[in-house]
């Protein structure tokens, strides 16, 4: 009898096109790990330098012993002068730990915005919180705030609120019966934030005695008070980090389309909103106390997407590493480079994040989005 003809297909091309192979896989996962480390050792080296670095010299092996101390209550070996505490613990340490968590925000925020919005420029900013928290500050300014009983929070206080009422706005204009849809979300927020931009502007020349205070919030950078600022931005970043991260996998579906998301049972809707809420309340809240720094939330997640790869499970964590490792250094260089004069931290990262951006972009010359 002569055999039947079967119409199954050779099982080898079948597995090849049901997926990535195992050692696939496995590579990617080295190389995210590989990249982690990396990551991770840029972040100690730069916190190292940074709280080091300055008018008085603290050496490395100083702030090891003195850091081993303080956290486990190990003797130093060396009898280190009180000056060294006083710099280290109450002046550096609380800076450069509030500089680490605004671009560990900063970072993971644009990356999360890049990826709902499907726009390689989007940036924590892309929905009025700078225009907002500008507006914010800035009329505390003008009306004296810092003066009456609120005291110096006033300042970030009303840049905290400002960022939120406007993002609120947008939000709310944006919305169309029970659907928020992308497009009208980017239109509303370069309206109204054009006219808080404008507003600003208009209470900047009508007080000229805040023109200086106002531009320097503007343009970023540590203002000082130990660290009272990191407890009040950390549980806002922290539940921020949750957030995003949980979400990790829903912005990946959402790069496909918004319909097959849905045929894939992502409640479309619900994650826009609470990713938008979550990178909002996290940017605000750094932005409140450290003015508005850019480039951070743009290049950042470029770069670690380009050397990592666009699965946001990686992609976020690596950007919140990433992030305060970049604007540790930008902040050391904005106090060091002219010293004793201090350069806004906002003017470094955007000299230093442009070119580096451009140069990604030509170096690796392939398509990440």
């Amino acid at each position: 009898m002569t055999p039947r003809p079967t119409n199954s297909a050779p099982l080898t091309p079948a597995r090849s096109t049901a997926g990535p192979a195992p050692h696939d896989l496995t590579h990617s996962r080295g190389r995210s790990l590989r990249l982690l480390l990396l990551c991770l050792a840029v972040l100690a080296g730069a916190a190292l330098l940074a709280v080091g670095i300055g008018s008085v010299a603290l050496p490395p092996q100083a702030v090891l012993a003195l850091l081993a101390e303080r956290l486990f209550g190990l003797a130093p070996f060396t009898a280190w002068p009180d000056k060294y505490r006083t710099i280290l613990f109450d002046i550096r340490l609380p800076r450069v730990v509030f500089i680490a968590i605004t671009g560990a925000a900063l970072a993971p925020a644009g990356a999360a915005y890049q990826g709902l919005f499907r726009n390689p420029l989007a940036d924590p900013y892309l929905v009025g919180v700078a225009s907002g928290a500008g507006l914010g500050a800035t009329l505390a300014l003008t009306l004296q705030l810092p003066g009456t009983f609120i005291g110096l929070s006033a300042v970030p206080l009303a840049a905290f609120v400002g960022a939120l009422a406007t993002v609120g706005v947008v939000m709310l204009s944006a919305q169309v019966g029970r659907h928020m849809p992308i497009s009208t979300m980017l239109l509303a927020g370069v309206a109204i934030g054009a006219f808080a931009s404008a507003c600003t502007t208009f209470l900047m020349l009508r007080t000229p005695e805040g023109l200086r205070r106002a531009f320097n919030w503007l343009l970023g950078g540590y203002t000082g008070g130990g660290w009272e600022p990191v407890a009040l931005i950390l549980p806002y970043v922290g539940v921020g980090l949750i957030v995003l991260q949980l979400h990790a996998r829903a912005l990946n579906v959402l790069q496909l389309d918004e319909e097959q998301a849905r045929q894939l049972g992502i409640n479309v809707e619900r994650v826009k909103l609470t990713l938008v809420v979550a990178a909002t309340l996290m940017t605000a809240a750094v932005v409140a106390f450290g003015g508005l720094i850019g480039f951070v939330g743009l290049v950042v997640p470029h770069a670690l997407r380009l050397l990592g790869g666009p699965d946001y499970r990686r992609l976020l964590p690596l950007s919140a590493i990433g992030g305060a490792a970049f604007l540790i250094l930008a902040d050391l260089a904005a106090r060091t480079v002219l010293s004793p004069q201090e350069i806004p931290v906002g003017v470094v990262t955007a000299l230093a994040g442009a070119p580096f951006f451009i140069f990604l972009l030509r170096r690796l010359k392939r398509s990440v989005f």
